[in-house]
């Protein structure tokens, strides 16, 4: 079949959830994605944040393949080594303790919200607690995760949320000192804002939030879903600034494909809150989301990820930079790492269709962001690549 047809036989048969671009992608290798009429794509979107290693990394999908062809699953009833690897080189990156192994982010944000409300049961043995969370925040789109969700379009169809959650102001610390009570157990927030429109907190900001909770035990989720696993220069975005979370989500380029999460925590945490009982998953944390996970920890490692991205990434700036200031149709440029974003005054649809058209993937942060999300393997080539494209679509 042509890519029409099997165009035309999802929109007969797939849940109209998204409004997806009318193309089919086949295969890809490295930066760049193919359709099914062989029409290649240079790709600053990486499957929202997933491919961190790019397309048919060859040590990546033998080490996939080789566990397929041993065990793929076998349930949390039991031990299996490619979790215990991945646990363990994720505490070492991560500098967490403990670690539970989920099925996406938004899995993970869930499991961070029911571990806090934990760590505050046993303290009082009360069940009003408190979260507070940022407003233009994005978690997830489960209940729990919607509800700290901080925009209202998101959830208005779906209410009533789960209860007692509060929101603040990303970067304005007297929003976030009005919102506290003696019934607040938690503040949850993304170390940098994606579908919000690619906001990077504050350090400051985040250091006197830090300093909130150590003074009233309360915990600090930081939710690294799409900023986390390199995307921002270190494995994850807060660890530039110097500020540990109490709990930590993770998940995208966690598994480069294969589809993972995990919320991470410390050893207080840990010993206070989730028992057995508690929580679960059937396919959390089986052989083969363990087995993607911990080779995407070693070629991180092995392939100088971080390294790249520091150096591509101020390149990558430095361009954005000089395109915003030659625009008058563009307010600013923002972002951290490889995780960028162009605001425009006007929708920025336009401008994503014919750079498609042109073989240029891009996705947008809310509807006058223009976000960039390219595989942390980019080089410089690539950035020239993108903005020619982009030069031409403007």
């Amino acid at each position: 079949m042509n890519m029409n047809t099997y165009i035309e036989e999802a929109e007969g048969a797939l849940l109209h959830t998204y409004n997806r671009f009318p193309i089919v992608f086949e295969s890809g290798d490295g930066v760049y994605l193919k359709d099914l009429n062989g029409k290649r794509y240079l790709d600053f979107v990486s499957g929202i944040g997933v491919f961190a290693l790019g397309y048919n990394n060859k040590a990546y999908n033998d080490a996939v393949k080789s566990q397929v062809d041993k065990i793929m699953h076998t349930s949390n009833y039991y031990y299996n080594v490619p979790a215990i690897e991945a646990a363990k080189k994720l505490k070492a990156v991560s500098g967490m303790d403990r670690v539970f192994f989920t099925n996406s982010g938004a899995e993970a944000v869930e499991g961070a919200i029911k571990t806090a409300r934990k760590y505050a049961y046993l303290k009082d043995g009360k069940t009003d607690h408190e979260i507070i969370a940022m407003e233009h925040s994005f978690h997830g789109r489960t209940m729990g995760a919607l509800s700290v969700t901080g925009t209202p379009k998101y959830r208005e169809a779906f209410q009533p949320m789960i209860g007692n959650i509060r929101f603040a102001r990303l970067n304005d610390i007297e929003s976030v000192k009005q919102q506290i009570t003696d019934k607040t157990c938690a503040i949850i927030m993304e170390t940098v804002q994606g579908e919000g429109g690619i906001y990077p907190a504050e350090k400051a900001f985040l250091q006197e939030i830090r300093q909130i909770c150590d003074e009233k035990d309360i915990l600090l989720i930081l939710d690294e879903i799409q900023c986390g696993m390199g995307r921002c220069g270190e494995m994850f975005a807060w660890q530039d600034y110097g500020v540990k979370p109490d709990v930590m989500t993770c998940a995208k380029a966690l598994g480069c494909g294969v589809p993972v999460g995990a919320f991470l925590m410390t050893e207080k945490v840990g010993q206070n809150s989730l028992v057995a009982g508690d929580h679960g998953t059937t396919y959390g944390g089986n052989p083969l989301g363990g087995a993607a996970i911990s080779k995407v920890m070693d070629l991180f490692e092995e392939e100088k990820v971080l390294e790249n991205v520091r150096e591509v990434s101020a390149y990558l700036a430095e361009k954005l930079d000089e395109i915003a200031a030659l625009r008058d149709d563009i307010i600013m440029h923002r972002g951290k790492g490889l995780m960028r974003g162009l605001e425009f005054k006007n929708p920025v649809g336009d401008i994503i269709n014919r750079a498609l058209d042109k073989g240029l993937v891009l996705i947008n942060a809310g509807t006058n962001v223009i976000r960039f999300l390219p595989p942390l393997i980019i080089r410089k080539e690539h950035v020239d690549e993108m903005i020619a494209i982009l030069k031409e679509c403007l």
